[in-house]
């Protein structure tokens, strides 16, 4: 019986070599399956036309932007998502949903093995392959980049020997991930980290130091959901790509770093995320705002480790589904208003008003009509105070 291989397929040199290559290899149909994930570049229907021409039997594409935004991106944003305290989750993101549709195409073609073309180097490996253990243990997988010591030297002279229709001989320096929360750029000369990255590494963003007039946007939340920009209604997947203009324009979400893959080894990566940053920033106001000051302590704990679970691909783990139970709890009072100007590579927070507001200016005030009772503290901080006290004395005994 023929095996038939779901592969994650992107249209570009490595999973259009990989149709042909599967099918020889296995004695496999394949089918490709892309997903829109609001990556921009090439229309879908010429991606999906692509893999045809290289000898899928099938060619799917999903169409997941506003699935991805709100089911995705809101998570991340609730849990204000920063790997290592700068990193927005970009590819980690995609990962889940793009093995969501393969195992759906799976149950939907017969599919017995699904493909992706990550290496043995990276954290996408992982990613999607403990996602098809939750999701589908049954499903067999193969990566052949990893498992066939597949190099992209012999993908374009394969490629070329079997006339594909695919570009083969431009060669582009880096290595690109992009989605609607952002785009990632590595390899090429930023693999040495002394090098600074160019303009031309860049496509989300403007130069941040390219003069021009600040932009004001007031974002607006439900329970840490964003469901308005400048009080306009739009859903989570309109404001993402809004923000992604307004705030690229601006220079905001540029990010270079040195991270810790899971598989050991460090990396370093350039990062474009201007939306992302934008409601990170706003949402974790908000939350200044509105979350009580010991919730907000222990759920700053529970962000960081959230977003090393989605990193390290458990998106579909059971502690990562408890923390999200916590998160959407933590949630419930996070809804008002955030303005922000984007200017100069940075979003910066200049006003907040919400109905769920912990603020109270009688209280803060230090003006007249301030209720804070002053004759309270001096006893509060004693007590405070008194166990540093006693084992400061205790240690001054011993010397």
């Amino acid at each position: 019986m023929t095996e038939r291989v779901v592969l994650a397929y992107s249209g570009g040199l490595d999973t259009s070599v990989a149709i042909p290559y599967l099918a020889e290899k296995m004695n496999a149909e394949v089918v490709a399956v892309a997903v829109d994930l609001g990556q921009g570049g090439e229309d879908m229907e010429v991606v999906q036309k692509r893999a045809i021409d290289c000898g899928a039997v099938e060619s799917i594409v999903v169409d997941a932007k506003e699935e991805f935004a709100a089911d995705f991106c809101v998570p991340a944003l609730q849990a204000n998502a920063l790997y290592m305290d700068r990193y927005p989750l970009v590819s980690s993101l995609s990962r889940p949903l793009i093995v969501k549709h393969l195992v759906s195409a799976a149950k939907q073609v017969g599919g017995t093995v699904v493909a992706h073309g990550c290496t043995g180097k990276g954290n996408d490996q992982v990613r999607f392959e403990a996602g098809l253990a939750a999701l589908a243990p049954d499903l067999k997988v193969v990566a052949p980049a990893r498992d066939f010591a597949w190099t992209r030297d012999k993908a374009i002279e394969y490629a070329e020997a079997r006339g594909l229709p695919i570009e083969t001989s431009k060669k582009n320096p880096f290595s690109i991930d992009q989605n609607l929360w952002g785009r990632a750029v590595e390899t090429g000369f930023l693999e040495d980290i002394w090098n600074g990255p160019t303009e031309e590494v860049y496509s989300y963003t403007a130069d941040p130091a390219r003069p021009r007039e600040p932009d004001e946007v007031v974002v607006t939340f439900e329970a840490g959901v964003p469901v308005a920009l400048d009080g306009r209604p739009l859903t989570p997947y309109q404001i993402i790509g809004e923000l992604n203009r307004r705030a690229g324009a601006q220079g905001v979400g540029r990010i270079d770093m040195v991270e810790d893959r899971l598989v050991g080894i460090k990396s370093r990566e350039v990062y474009e995320a201007p939306a992302a940053i934008a409601l990170i920033t706003a949402h974790m106001e908000l939350e200044n705002v509105t979350v009580e000051r010991d919730l907000a302590r222990f759920k700053r704990g529970v962000d960081q480790r959230w977003s090393e679970l989605v990193y390290d691909g458990l998106w579909f783990s059971p502690l990562k589904r408890a923390l999200d139970a916590f998160i959407a709890e933590a949630q419930r009072h996070v809804s008002g208003d955030i303005r922000m100007t984007l200017h100069g590579g940075r979003a910066v927070v200049t006003g907040r008003r919400s109905e769920e507001s912990l603020y109270d200016f009688s209280l803060a005030t230090y003006d007249t009509g301030d209720t804070f009772d002053q004759s309270l503290a001096k006893g509060f901080v004693q007590l405070f105070a008194l166990p540093s006290k006693i084992a400061a004395a205790r240690d001054a005994k011993r010397h």
